[in-house]
């Protein structure tokens, strides 16, 4: 049997890397462009493609030489300008577009950046596909290079944006919630767009919708995007939640496509807690198909626990929310998502949509007259650690005898009271390790012991 072939260009979400560097360089960003372009026209004599990003200081340039390749090879470009991921997805389904493209790395910090890719459908592209292109882009990039004919970002001009596309997935969002909007309530909420893509997009949505909002980090200048803000940093709508006695704080990433809550009690709420109030509301509104969810390995075991008692099951996925997505449309799924805050309400949309998420439960929190902390009062997680390590290489884990040994000894001790996932990030240079267990100095102890031993064989020193 074969092996699959490894990727070289596409991660778990599209293409990222430090902008400027391959394969963000100029040169693969044009032939990614152009394959993109000629993959299209397969079936498509002009194939329209939409762009959207993030608010990333080299967000322009990116999408202004991406554009250049595929005029290049016979594509019409149009731009939604700064906008959500979950916006691009929405509008390449809604109007007519054959392919839409979002420059953004997400919750990375502001120097790298990346290119992820929606079909017609709304969804994102499957990995057989990305594959595919993979091939062609480098073909080109090859090509390119051997013509000495780098593109210069400095000579392209700049995409023009068409501001109604922001309009139109503003007003996307409005239908999704008829109940709202929320004029007659006192009670404010608190947002954290992250200097992001939502920066531009929250004002105007919950103005409309008479929502009282205090808006945080809503100022980009290109690199504070994430920058101690955002869905990385729940902690800070916490402590303003608590302080001006809002009742509920939001807190999303750099391209708005996952979502963070807080409660009046200063608690960070994350996205199992959402799965969990989304779940027993579709569930007594009959729209839960099947009375399942699905999770990944990294939920607690506390939300499976909770669920059960609600007669709901819990599927688990790989990490990421394409295999979240997979798992749910196999097993006919009508929600899904991840703890980081991916939440996937297929009925509305067909990604995760961070602005989306905060409606939803705004919407729930209104028609149940229940606070957060009351809606999430059932759910009872284990103590949980998530420890990040930079690493050189990702060699695999099992081939290397002591980290082996630690995660065994880590999954013996636990058993039945705990669970271990060790994993490499699909986006960045690090592997990641999550204990749970029933007592904080058992999850302490084995997450140590675990981490100490990838930065002993795999990290990276101070000196690279």
């Amino acid at each position: 049997m074969t092996a699959p072939r490894l990727r070289s260009l596409f991660g778990t979400d599209g293409i990222r890397a430090l902008a400027g560097e391959s394969p963000l360089d100029p040169i693969t960003i044009f032939a990614t462009g152009v394959a993109l372009a000629h993959s299209l026209r397969k079936t498509c004599a002009e194939p329209a493609v939409l762009l959207g990003r993030d608010t990333r200081e080299s967000s322009p340039w990116i999408a202004a030489v991406l554009a250049a390749g595929l005029r290049s090879a016979g594509a019409r470009v149009e731009s939604a300008g700064i906008v959500p991921t979950p916006a691009v997805a929405f509008l390449a389904h809604t109007h007519d577009f054959q392919t839409g493209v979002v420059i953004s790395a997400s919750h990375n910090p502001w120097r790298d950046n990346g290119i992820k890719f929606f079909g017609a459908d709304g969804y994102k592209l499957p990995d057989s596909v990305e594959l595919a292109m993979e091939d062609e882009i480098l073909r080109h990039a090859a090509l390119i290079a051997s013509q000495l004919a780098e593109p210069d970002p400095a000579s392209i001009p700049p995409v023009e944006d068409n501001p109604a596309l922001q309009a139109d997935y503003i007003q996307f969002l409005i239908d999704c919630v008829p109940g709202l909007p929320l004029a007659h309530s006192n009670d404010r909420i608190v947002v954290d767009c992250a200097n992001g893509a939502a920066a531009l997009i929250a004002p105007v949505l919950f103005r409309r919708l008479g929502v009282e909002v205090t808006l945080l980090n809503v100022t980009p200048n290109g690199r504070n995007i994430n920058d101690n803000c955002g869905a990385l940093y729940p902690a800070h709508v916490a402590a303003e939640v608590a302080s001006c006695g809002a009742a509920l704080g939001i807190s999303l990433d750099g391209d708005a496509d996952r979502c963070m809550m807080a409660g009046a009690s200063n608690n960070v709420l994350n996205g199992d807690a959402i799965l969990y109030i989304a779940a027993l509301d579709l569930k007594s509104s009959g729209l839960l198909t099947g009375d399942l969810i699905v999770a990944t390995s990294m939920s607690n075991i506390g939300l499976e626990a909770a669920l059960k008692r609600s007669g709901i099951r819990m599927l688990r996925a790989p990490v990421g929310d394409r295999y979240v997505l997979e798992r749910m449309l196999a097993n006919k799924a009508a929600l899904g998502g991840e703890q980081s805050g991916h939440i996937l309400l297929p009925h509305l949309a067909t990604t995760g949509d961070g602005l989306l998420t905060a409606l939803f439960v705004l919407d729930l929190m209104a028609r149940t007259k229940q606070s957060i902390a009351e809606l999430t009062a059932d759910l009872k997680v284990f103590p949980q650690i998530t420890i990040n390590i930079k690493v050189r290489e990702k060699r695999p884990l099992d081939s290397v005898p002591t980290i082996a040994q630690a995660i065994r000894a880590a999954e013996e001790d636990l058993k039945d009271s705990g669970r271990v996932v060790v994993r490499y990030s699909g986006t960045e240079s690090l592997a990641r390790v999550m204990v749970e267990a029933e007592t904080e100095a058992a999850m302490h102890h084995h997450a140590t012991a675990i981490a100490n031993a990838i930065r002993a064989e795999l990290g990276v020193s101070r000196q690279e």
